[in-house]
C-alpha cells in the first residue's frame, strides 16, 4: 500500500511570499493542520503546521514576516510513491504530500493510518471466510490447496484456523512475528491444552465454540505486543461449526498513536489556552475592538512602543479613537500605575491655559489663589500625560511645551525656579500640523519632538472588518444597560457595513445607541437607520410649525448647531470657527447646553 492510496487530497497552498498573518488567517477559518509553502513554481519547498502558527504567535513574530522565513523545510514532507510500511517510522503528525515532479498533492498523517488498518481489518476476515466457504474440487476442510495457502501466508495479519472441535490446522508467518510463539509447537493441538498450558491467556476460538458466534477480545502477549484477536465460526449446511478462522491484528501501534493524539490534543488545547490569554493581554481594555489586518498592525506597533517612554504622536480623523489608543499604550506601559491625566487642549481658554497646564506661584496675578497652584504636568509627575487636540495650543504655550519635553522641567507662573517632573507625554490631534508648520501656527521643532513615534489611527471605512464587530460591542452594552434584547437584521448590518462614516467610531456608536432608543421592536431594521436622513437637518430644526417661546426656540436651535459644529469638527476651535464665533464663548456655550441636559 503505498501513501497516495490513503492520503487526504487538499487545496490549500500558500506562496513563499505570502506573510504570517494570512497563513494565521487560513488556519484560523479553516480545518487544517498542515499547510504546503510552495515556490513561483509552484515546487513544494517546506510545510508549516498549526503549532508553528501559534508558537511564532507566541514568540512575537512580526505578521508581515514571510512564511518562507518560517517553513519547517523538507522534514514534514513524503513522496505519494512511498510505501507506508517503509516510512510509518518517520511519519510526524502531519505531512505534506509530493509527486515524482517535486509538486504538492495532498496531506498525510499518522491518523489517516489508524484509519486505514481498522477499515481493512473485517474486509480481510470476511474475505478469508467466503474462500474457504467455497464449495470447489478443494473441499471445505483440504487446506493445501496452493492458492489459499499463499493468501494465508501473506496476510499481514496473524491469522489461526482450528477445525470444530478446537484442533490447530494451520497457522501463519505473521501469527508468530506478533505472538512470539512457534507455529510447530502447536500445529495439530488442541486449543483447551495450549490454553490450559499457558501458550495464550484466554482462547477466542474456545469462546466462539462455546458461544457459537462471532467473538472479539483484546490480549497482550509476552512480545509486549498488544493485539485484537477475531475469531468467526464455519457452519457446515447442516448447522454445525466446521471451522473457526481467527484473525489477530497488531494494535499496538495504534495504541501508541491514540497516546500520542491524546498528547497531541491537550497540547492543542494549552495553545489555545495561551493564545487567548495573550488575545486579552494584547488587547487589554474591553473598549479596543480590534479585527482588522490594518487596527491589528497598528495595535502591534502601539504595544511595542508601550514598553519604552517615547513621546508618541496620534494622528487621525475626528472619532477614530485616538484616546483609546492612548490609553491602550498606557495600560500596558511600565506606568499603568500611576497617574493618566488627559487635557483637552481645545477645551481650555487660552487665558488660562497657561496655568491649567504649568500652575502658578501665590500673587502670580489677580484672582489667583493665594496658596498657588499645582499644574496638570505637576500633578501627573511619575505618570502619563495625554495631550488631546495638541492642534490647538498658542504659539506661546507651544515653547513652553517644548521645554518640558526636552528638559523633564515645568516653570509655573509667576515663578523663577523651575520644577523636574518625570512624565511621558502622548498627544493626539485630527489637524494636519505640516500644513500649520507652514502656515507658521504650529512650531517645527515641537512637531518633530512629538512625533518621535507617529501612529496613524486609520477611519472606520478603512478598517471595515471592525465594522461589525463594533456594532456588536455597542448593541452588547446597551442591551446590558437597559435590559433589552435587540438586534440588527442582516439588511441593517449589510447598510452599516457600507456606510462611509465621516464620523468614524463615534459616529458608529451615536448610530446604534440612536436605533436602539428609538426602534419599537428587538428587530433592528434598515428603515430605522437614520444614516440617510441627516443632509437637511439643520432646515429640519430651524423650522416651527406653530408659535412657542422664542428664548426656548433659539436656545433649542443653539444648541443644536453647537452639537453638530462639534461633532463634525472635532474639537473646540475649529467648531467656533464653522459658527463664526470665538472659542472662549463656543466652550462656555457648550458647558452650559450640556449642563442643562440640551446637548
Amino acid at each position: 500500500m503505498k501513501v497516495k492510496n490513503i492520503m487526504t487530497k487538499s487545496d490549500f497552498k500558500l506562496k513563499e511570499n505570502n506573510t504570517f498573518y494570512e497563513a494565521s488567517q487560513l488556519f484560523n477559518n479553516n480545518e487544517v493542520e498542515v499547510i504546503p509553502i510552495l515556490d513561483k513554481k509552484d515546487i513544494l519547498v517546506g510545510v508549516i503546521t498549526k503549532s508553528d502558527i501559534i508558537k511564532n504567535f507566541i514568540n512575537g513574530t512580526s505578521p508581515d514576516t514571510y512564511v518562507k522565513y518560517l517553513l519547517r523545510g523538507t522534514t514534514n514532507i513524503i513522496n505519494e510513491d512511498s510505501k507506508i510500511s517503509d516510512c510509518i517510522d518517520k511519519v510526524e503528525s502531519y505531512m505534506a504530500v509530493t509527486n515524482s515532479d517535486g509538486k504538492f498533492v495532498g496531506n498525510f498523517s499518522v491518523n489517516d493510518i489508524y484509519k486505514h488498518r481498522f477499515a481493512n481489518s473485517l474486509e480481510e476476515i470476511n474475505d478469508l471466510k467466503q474462500r474457504l466457504n467455497c464449495n470447489n474440487e478443494c473441499g471445505i476442510v483440504k487446506l493445501n490447496c496452493i492458492e489459499l495457502d499463499a493468501v494465508i501466508e501473506a496476510s499481514f495479519d496473524g491469522i489461526y484456523i482450528t477445525d470444530g472441535k478446537a484442533n490447530t490446522l494451520k497457522i501463519n508467518k505473521s501469527y508468530e512475528n506478533i505472538t512470539g510463539l512457534q507455529r510447530k509447537n502447536m500445529i495439530a493441538r488442541n486449543m483447551y491444552e495450549l490454553e490450559k498450558e499457558g501458550y495464550i491467556s484466554k482462547s477466542s476460538t474456545l469462546m466462539v465454540l462455546k458461544n457459537r458466534k462471532s467473538n472479539t477480545i483484546e490480549q497482550e502477549f509476552s512480545t509486549g505486543k498488544k493485539v485484537l484477536v477475531s475469531s468467526n465460526p464455519i457452519f457446515d449446511d447442516e448447522g454445525n461449526i466446521n471451522m473457526v478462522v481467527t484473525n489477530v491484528r497488531d494494535i499496538t501501534e495504534l495504541y501508541e498513536l491514540q497516546d500520542q493524539l491524546a498528547k497531541n490534543m491537550k497540547l492543542t488545547e494549552k495553545y489555545y489556552s495561551e493564545i487567548e490569554a495573550m488575545r486579552i493581554q494584547y488587547l487589554n481594555l474591553t473598549d479596543v475592538i480590534a479585527k482588522d489586518k490594518t487596527m491589528l498592525d497598528l495595535l502591534e506597533v502601539a504595544k511595542r512602543v508601550a514598553n519604552v517612554d517615547t513621546t508618541v504622536l496620534i494622528l487621525g480623523e475626528t472619532g477614530v479613537g485616538k484616546e483609546e489608543i492612548a490609553k491602550f499604550i498606557y495600560k500596558n506601559s511600565m506606568r499603568r500605575d500611576k497617574n493618566f491625566i488627559k487635557i483637552n487642549c481645545g477645551a481650555i481658554p487660552q487665558n488660562l491655559i497657561e496655568s491649567e497646564l504649568f500652575g502658578y506661584v501665590k500673587g502670580a496675578f489677580t484672582g489667583a489663589n493665594k496658596e498657588g497652584k499645582m499644574g496638570l504636568f505637576e500633578v501627573a509627575d511619575g505618570g502619563t500625560v495625554f495631550l488631546d487636540e495638541i492642534g490647538e495650543l498658542p504659539l506661546d504655550i507651544q515653547v513652553k511645551l517644548l521645554n518640558v519635553l526636552q528638559e523633564g522641567k515645568v516653570e509655573r507662573v509667576g515663578a523663577v525656579k523651575p520644577v523636574k517632573i518625570d512624565i511621558r507625554v502622548l498627544a493626539a490631534t485630527n489637524r494636519k500640523l505640516e500644513e500649520m508648520i507652514k502656515n507658521k501656527t504650529f512650531r517645527a521643532d515641537l512637531y518633530y519632538r512629538l512625533a518621535v513615534v507617529p501612529l496613524i489611527v486609520p477611519s472606520l471605512r478603512d478598517r471595515r472588518e471592525d465594522i461589525l464587530p463594533l456594532i456588536q460591542h455597542f448593541l452588547s452594552k446597551l442591551n446590558n444597560k437597559y435590559n433589552f434584547e435587540k438586534t440588527f437584521t442582516i439588511e441593517a448590518l449589510s447598510t452599516l457595513y457600507n456606510y462611509k462614516f465621516p464620523g468614524n467610531v463615534r459616529e458608529l456608536k451615536n448610530i446604534v445607541e440612536r436605533v436602539i432608543v428609538m426602534s419599537y421592536g428587538n428587530k433592528i431594521f434598515k428603515s430605522d437607520l437614520p444614516i440617510e436622513l441627516s443632509q437637511s437637518i439643520i432646515g429640519k430644526v430651524i423650522e416651527c410649525e406653530e408659535i412657542c417661546n422664542l428664548k426656548e426656540a433659539v436656545e433649542k436651535v443653539e444648541a443644536k448647531l453647537i452639537s453638530m459644529a462639534f461633532d463634525d469638527a472635532g474639537n473646540v476651535r475649529d467648531a467656533a470657527k464653522k459658527l463664526g464665533i470665538n472659542s472662549t464663548t463656543f466652550f462656555r456655550k457648550r458647558k452650559r447646553y450640556l449642563e442643562m441636559g440640551m446637548l
